[in-house]
């Protein structure tokens, strides 16, 4: 009798957890996403901007949970690492390989298969991938890029424009949405912010943050890219050449032809404006009038730079306080996994440029910390090898759903328990596709080991169609040098080949599926 009793205990139990009617029987997750954050501008990864304390909430998520530091990308460039999170496979098997594509929202994405196990999804912020989302009981996003000011917003009735500044406005639809959610289910909110992503328009309350601070500069400032493939020094995105003085600058005066930076005063809000030009004007004043040369003028671009970038992060790190506490008002910050990542990292003037795109370290290296209390341990640190097309493979086997098969990425969570699979992967492959494009990066790919990295630049924009670079980064972290012609890297040369090979192989990778489709979107 008493066993019948138990056993009925446990089949009501699964019931209802099966009904969703228990609130807390699986973790909500919110994944909070911004673009082009740099890790090394975030204060819990110790680089050189930490004494500026740019993240304190970031900071606290890192305290109170782990911090990953080799966290990768498989793409460098906006929207497919969007795409590749949504799916968990590369860019070739997803189909989104670059900023020309559009994104077949109709194939096997993370959001779908959350809603069929019982989740709310949402989307805010941020999109980028042209075609409407799919998987989302909400959605609200900006269109393309979006605006930093006065941003508009496109959801399933239409096409609106909202007042104030884009990070803020994130986050409070995101908090409204969390207040009017069906609170019977569990949920997975994506909240993706514009910022940092370049021309770095700062919040109107942080316009003159770090006016008198001189930012740390990187050693390699001024790289002259010898001793490594073309591509280096074949590039479009260098602080020095590349660089609008209106556009990314805010110096109108220098730049007659800046139609971009008339469009986005022509949108503010008479207080907005004001406000601008009260923080830019005498700072430009000055600038105008020392007629700068040389050295000092990249110096000084690399200021302006730094600051109005550091000023864009501090609104998102705002957000992240702002959610963090939130949930601890409404209780949920114990049944809440909280993710906080960039779909790529950035250049921060190391080797004299911004943006992104190549396999080097500061572009390929992305930030990702997350806190879970009582399942993550609170300040823990992790050195595998993990990558983006990690991410949906982690969100479903949170939520207790099934992993299909198909997906080309594996699931973190033992590593967010402090556990380390013995056949962990020791190994990452990449693949860059956009070119010709912005930034005149040249297509190339790569294999990395945490040591050595293979790069290989192919096309007919290369020297003879084809060029390689090898690096051994316990030697070399900055990339300085490339091996691949050292005879005293022979054998380890060919073991890199033999390892591309394999990843090739192993995810897929032909000459067939690696031919981006242009001409579905009329930009970029």
């Amino acid at each position: 009798m008493h066993q019948c009793k138990l056993w009925k205990s446990i089949f009501i139990c699964l019931i209802t957890i099966a009904c969703g009617t228990v609130a807390h029987a699986r973790p909500n997750i919110i994944w909070i996403f911004s673009d082009d954050h740099a890790y090394q501008t975030i204060g819990a990864y110790n680089g050189r901007f930490a004494s500026l304390d740019p993240s304190p909430h970031i900071d606290r998520l890192a305290q109170q949970g782990m911090r990953f530091d080799r966290s990768y990308v498989s793409n460098s460039i906006c929207g497919p690492a969007r795409a590749t999170i949504l799916t968990g496979k590369h860019s070739h098997m997803n189909g989104f390989m670059d900023n020309f594509s559009r994104f077949d929202g109709t194939q096997q994405t993370f959001p779908k298969l959350l809603q069929q196990a019982g989740y709310l999804t949402a989307l805010i912020g941020k999109w980028h991938l042209e075609s409407k989302p799919i998987g989302f009981d909400h959605w609200d996003i900006l269109p393309d890029q979006g605006h930093y000011y006065n941003p508009d917003f496109i959801n399933a009735d239409g096409k609106y424009r909202l007042t104030g500044y884009v990070s803020e406005i994130i986050t409070e639809k995101s908090i409204e949405w969390l207040n009017q959610r069906d609170t019977s289910k569990p949920f997975m909110l994506m909240m993706q912010h514009k910022a940092p992503h370049r021309e770095w328009s700062p919040a109107p309350k942080y316009l003159t943050l770090y006016d008198d601070v001189t930012m740390p500069e990187p050693d390699t400032l001024f790289d002259d890219y010898n001793n490594r493939a073309s591509p280096a020094r074949n590039q479009d995105m260098s602080i020095a050449k590349s660089m609008t003085y209106g556009k990314d600058l805010k110096i109108q005066e220098r730049d007659e032809k800046d139609a971009f930076s008339r469009r986005v005063l022509k949108r503010m809000q008479p207080d907005q404006i004001q406000a601008w030009n009260a923080a830019y004007q005498p700072k430009n004043d000055a600038f105008l009038a020392a007629n700068l040369e040389g050295e000092e003028l990249v110096r000084w671009k690399y200021q302006r730079y730094l600051k109005d970038y550091l000023r864009c992060t501090k609104s998102v790190d705002d957000s992240i306080g702002a959610v963090m506490a939130w949930l601890e008002e409404a209780g949920l910050a114990e049944n809440t996994i909280v993710f906080y990542s960039s779909d790529q990292g950035f250049y921060m003037g190391e080797h004299g440029w911004f943006d992104k795109r190549f396999m080097y370290e500061e572009s390929f290296r992305t930030p990702l910390i997350a806190r879970w209390p009582g399942q993550i341990p609170a300040g823990s640190v992790n050195t595998d090898l993990v990558q983006n097309i990690d991410m949906a493979s982690t969100f479903l086997e949170l939520a207790g759903a099934p992993v299909p098969e198909d997906l080309q990425g594996i699931s973190i969570l033992p590593l967010l328990k402090g556990e380390t699979p013995a056949d962990w992967r020791d190994s990452l492959y990449y693949h860059y596709y956009e070119y010709p494009g912005h930034h005149s990066v040249r297509r190339h790919e790569g294999v990395f080991n945490k040591r050595y990295k293979l790069i290989r630049y192919y096309g007919k924009d290369v020297v003879d169609g084809e060029e390689w670079e090898l690096f051994d980064l316990e030697r070399d972290p900055s990339e300085l040098m490339s091996v691949y012609s050292n005879p005293e890297y022979a054998s380890k040369l060919a073991e890199m080949k033999t390892l591309l090979v394999d990843l090739r192989g192993k995810y897929g990778v032909t000459e067939e599926n690696t031919q981006p489709i242009r001409g579905k979107r009329k930009k970029p």
